[in-house]
């Protein structure tokens, strides 16, 4: 498997196409691997540790069959390699206990998915422009 600029859980098929749609309009050369439950996206995550591979960035949703996405930040806050990409929640929630809790867990942000194809876009363009251009050029 190629190394995703950008590593997506969602167990959500339609948000996942809508997202894979919406990462290529923002920039078709961006590599985006989606995974479906959190103890698939554990595997992979291993995967990518013991390759000495790592996406760019990883995007979580809070509701997953398996293991859920807090409990894949603390997974991934825990190893070593896999500790310093910045890791987004991306959910439908926005309350102040889950966004709290993510945080306290090591996210680097947590973003509320937004409704309508034209704001995931335009919040698509926000995230690559900051945790691609800015946030890559200070580290």
């Amino acid at each position: 498997m190629k190394t995703p600029d950008i590593f997506y859980v969602e167990d959500d098929i339609d948000y996942a196409f809508f997202m894979q749609s919406a990462v290529q309009e923002v920039r078709d050369t961006l590599n985006l691997a989606i995974v479906e439950d959190g103890t698939e996206a554990m595997v992979k995550l291993q995967q990518f540790a013991e390759s000495k591979t790592k996406p760019k960035l990883i995007l979580l949703d809070l509701n997953l069959p398996g293991l859920s996405g807090l409990d894949l930040l603390k997974f991934i806050r825990d190893i070593p390699y896999l500790k310093s990409i910045p890791v987004i929640l991306f959910s439908t929630s926005d309350h102040p206990d889950d966004v709290k809790a993510s945080i306290e867990f090591g996210a680097n942000a947590y973003l509320t998915k937004p409704d309508g194809y034209d704001n995931l876009v335009k919040c698509l363009h926000s995230v690559h422009d900051f945790w691609f251009n800015q946030h890559l050029r200070m580290n």
